[in-house]
């Protein structure tokens, strides 16, 4: 399985921007009318990630960063059978 990314701005925090990953992941999966496997371990892995992490604790984390104009990224993936989170901080790029 892919690692999936997500992009809160200050606008939308990382826990609104999973979940509506996770609705139009679940959306295209209906619209499809078939079986598709990325997209089915796209949803385990968003559903596991908004049932077990600790959002108020990642927001501050990362608002603090976009407060500064900088933009964050969290890298979600599974490590073992539990999600793991990664938060990547970069320079706001020109333009």
């Amino acid at each position: 399985m892919e690692s999936i990314e997500l992009f809160p701005s200050l606008s939308h925090c990382v826990e609104t921007t999973a979940k509506k990953e996770f609705w139009n992941s679940v959306n295209q999966y209906m619209e499809s009318g078939q079986e598709d496997r990325r997209l089915q371990e796209r949803i385990k892995l968003l559903k596991a990630f908004l049932e077990s992490m600790d959002f108020k604790k990642l927001r501050s984390q990362s608002e603090r960063y976009l407060l500064e104009g900088k933009k964050v990224k969290f890298v979600i993936r599974w490590q073992g059978d539990k999600p793991r989170c990664e938060m990547v901080v970069t320079e706001e790029s020109e333009g």
